[in-house]
């Protein structure tokens, strides 16, 4: 009996589907090359016989036009050539005008954080039980030297005693209440003392002018005790009864006031230029220059000087 042969029959396993992957990327290619070529259609239809006669001869002699010329064949105006052809004056005015375009995003800015500061103000006075005991004491809003709080005094209420310039306990409360708030920010802080009109007759050579500076320093002591920085302060003033908060009534309560100021960058920057902080040395008029220098050593050595001087009249002493 004859042995029948056993047949082993193997089937091929094909990855990645029927054709493969491999037709993917050629069709790819073939959409690149498609879109460079109609870009290629678009920009020859577009341009004009000048760009076409520059296009021309760079492929014709790369080297040569490089060389000889710009090398953009075609200036779309877009090139550095443009910027670098440009007038001085065209430059410098594009200059002044980015510089005022920052000046007013960074005024924008500034102005907003006032406003926020504003509204967290309010919240403070809305929610703190100290301030909320004194919110009708207490004026906010927003000038152009920046954010303003006023703490004025009331009928049987005031901040000071008459005639001096201690604080009241609650005074002091309000002041150290506002300077957690005052000494988070980072501006700097004008504190302003006013009077009413009522003359100070307490001593001699002391007047309105005195007690509201006092008074002013006073509140600059009880801010920094309560948290704001000493490197804060910008201007501490005594105004006396010069700037009325009731012009009508000059003796009115509402005069004797306390005025905290948060500075914009604008008003401090006046205050050091006023105050002769500049960023450009100082010119000692008194010291002679080096060609005044110069031309007293000519005098000097050409004894210019002793034929000028005069004898001393008689009993006149010679300095």
């Amino acid at each position: 009996m004859e042995e029948q042969p056993i047949i082993i029959k193997r089937k091929k396993k094909i990855v990645g589907g029927h054709h493969g992957g491999s037709w993917k990327v050629a069709f790819a290619d073939f959409a690149t090359a498609m879109m460079a070529f109609f870009l290629v259609l678009w920009l020859t239809a577009t341009a004009s016989p000048e760009q076409k006669r520059a296009v021309e001869g760079y492929f014709r002699d790369p080297v040569g036009f490089t060389e000889g010329g710009s090398p953009n064949p075609v200036d779309l105006e877009g090139s550095a050539s443009v910027v670098n052809e440009a007038s001085p004056d065209i430059e410098s005015s594009q200059i002044q005008i980015e510089d005022q375009v920052v000046d007013e995003l960074s005024e924008t800015l500034e102005q907003r954080r006032m406003e926020e500061l504003f509204q967290e103000l309010k919240e403070r006075i809305e929610q703190n039980e100290t301030l909320q005991e004194f919110k009708d004491q207490l004026l906010i809003d927003i000038t152009d030297e920046g954010l303003r709080i006023q703490i004025v005094d009331r009928s049987g209420r005031p901040m000071f005693d008459s005639g001096r310039a201690e604080l009241k306990y609650y005074s002091q409360d309000i002041l150290f209440e506002l300077a957690k708030t005052l000494g988070s920010v980072n501006n700097k802080l004008s504190i302003t003392g006013h009077t009413d009109s009522t003359p100070f007759s307490g001593r001699p050579g002391y007047t309105n002018w005195e007690l509201s500076a006092d008074r002013a320093n006073t509140a600059r002591r009880a801010l920094v005790a309560g948290g704001v920085r000493q490197q804060q302060i910008a201007r501490v003033v005594g105004l006396s009864d010069s700037v009325l908060f009731d012009k009508e009534d000059p003796t009115a309560p509402v005069n004797r006031r306390i005025s905290i100021i948060v500075l914009n960058k604008k008003t401090v920057d006046n205050i050091q230029s006023s105050a002769g902080q500049s960023d450009e040395p100082l010119i000692d008029l008194t010291q002679p220059t080096e060609a005044e220098q110069e031309a007293a050593r000519e005098r000097l050595e050409s004894g210019e000087w002793l034929q000028e001087k005069e004898e001393p009249a008689p009993g006149e002493l010679n300095w």
